[in-house]
């Protein structure tokens, strides 16, 4: 977003060994402690952060090949994570393909439990290794004891901030993708047929919606899908669809209701709007992407939210939840 205070302090990590001791520092000089990968999914601040922020540059791919159909990775907490997927989907691997083009490291992916066009990294997640700094040593986490849940784990709730994530291992399988998928994902493929759809026609086929659909965070200030879809029981879905009976919607396991933030944002009018107030904007082509058009600080930016979810509110009775984190 470009916006945000200043780090009092900052080092980048390369091993395990690196961390520990950046770690053993900001004790010793009891200072507060965030670690991040590339910061893709963050909105720092306007007060900076009187503590030491850690970049994670820890590397690693290495694969085990169960047999002829399964396939095991562990991936370095500060690999791409487009990378990741690019090198799994060149080997035939399916699992992860349909998260192409999502920015950040592979270490973040497990936090907020990343997920795009019908998968989730839960979906393929064996175990993450980590940092625990309550016993001070390294461990393994199963992903049973992660929490996982929409856009959520133990690493934004019940363990914020106790666990430093230096690996992640995925189990992907050796074949194509079966449908049937993600509807915006579906209609591309209706579009543009083929006479097999592989993990790599998937990938390049997100990789185009993405591109069609998303504003580069590179070039303009983003970022990404700044709220989740909201999650309501059945009663409340029953009383937004008696004013609004075409707002898409999807069940969840727990038997609530999965609604589209993107049409509520577009319903409430926000769809394009550029804020002449804050300098803030929302992206035409998808409403849930907030643009930093010139705003100079993040309290213009959450002053914008604010205009978004309160109208929202007040038209559905809904209460949006913005998806990158507010730090420190």
């Amino acid at each position: 977003m470009r916006l945000g205070g200043v780090a009092a302090y900052f080092v980048a990590v390369h091993t395990k060994d690196e961390l520990a001791q950046a770690l053993d520092w900001a004790g010793s000089n009891t200072l507060p402690v965030i670690m991040v990968g590339s910061g893709s999914n963050i909105v720092w601040g306007d007060a900076g952060f009187q503590g030491l922020l850690i970049a994670n540059k820890i590397m690693g791919f290495e694969e085990e090949f169960e047999d002829g159909k399964n396939y095991y990775v562990t991936i370095g907490a500060g690999e791409s994570w487009d990378s990741v997927v690019a090198r799994t989907v060149e080997k035939g691997m399916t699992g992860i393909e349909a998260l192409s083009l999502v920015p950040g490291t592979a270490g973040a992916t497990p936090i907020q439990n990343v997920g795009a066009y019908g998968q989730e990294i839960a979906d393929t997640l064996v175990s993450v290794e980590v940092y625990d700094s309550l016993n001070k040593t390294y461990t393994t986490l199963q992903a049973h004891e992660l929490g996982f849940g929409y856009r959520t784990s133990i690493f934004k709730t019940s363990a914020r901030g106790r666990y430093f994530i230096t690996a992640v291992r995925l189990h992907l399988t050796l074949g194509n993708p079966q449908p049937p998928f993600y509807r915006a994902l579906e209609e591309y493929l209706r579009q543009h047929p083929t006479q097999e759809i592989t993990p790599q026609v998937v990938r390049s086929a997100v990789i185009a919606i993405r591109e069609n659909k998303l504003p580069d965070p590179e070039i303009i200030a983003n970022t990404g899908s700044f709220f989740a879809n909201p999650i309501v029981d059945n009663d409340q879905y029953e009383r937004i669809t008696t004013h609004s009976p075409d707002i898409p919607h999807w069940p969840t396991n727990d038997g609530r209701i999965k609604l589209s933030a993107a049409w509520l944002v577009e319903k409430a009018g926000f769809k394009g709007v550029h804020d002449a107030e804050t300098g803030m904007a929302t992206w035409p082509k998808q409403a849930l992407v907030l643009v930093n058009e010139h705003a100079t600080s993040t309290a213009q930016l959450l002053a914008f939210r604010q205009k978004i979810v309160d109208r929202i509110s007040e038209l559905f009775g809904v209460t949006l939840q913005q998806e990158p984190e507010l730090l420190p």
